[in-house]
């Protein structure tokens, strides 16, 4: 599995794992309660593989953002994303020193964090780490 089939819907909580594509839409399987449900082609749908975090030097893919926190943890589940935005924000400069503070909001911090406790919870960090191998 790559960040590949993986997508974040607008208005709708966690991560989904890509089934298909439809005529109208994609067949997805929820990360958190493993439901599987039809999404429109009118939702705000992005593939986590497209996602980038803002550097002052560049931009630094999701999947290596992933990867420096699974380091840092160990392979294991970080800290909850409901912590308080100077924990998080604490969080993150040990993770991606040089991350832009004006241009990467707290709200995009959170969903980093609970997308990658998602990710970890469903085994599939694993596999990212494969995929380069």
């Amino acid at each position: 599995m790559s960040l590949e089939n993986i997508l974040s819907v607008t208005g709708k909580p966690g991560l989904y794992q890509l089934k298909t594509k439809t005529r109208n839409g994609f067949v997805v399987e929820s990360l958190i309660d493993k439901k599987t449900a039809i999404i429109g082609i009118n939702h705000n749908v992005s593939v986590l593989k497209d996602i980038s975090i803002y550097t002052y030097e560049t931009e630094v893919p999701l999947k290596e953002v992933f990867q420096k926190i699974a380091e840092k943890e160990n392979q294991g589940p970080t800290i909850n994303h409901k912590v308080s935005k100077n924990e998080l924000q604490s969080y993150f400069s040990e993770v991606l020193p040089n991350y832009d503070e004006e241009r990467v909001y707290a709200s995009d911090i959170k969903k980093v964090v609970q997308w990658y406790n998602l990710l970890q919870s469903n085994d599939l960090l694993v596999t990212l780490s494969q995929e380069e191998e």
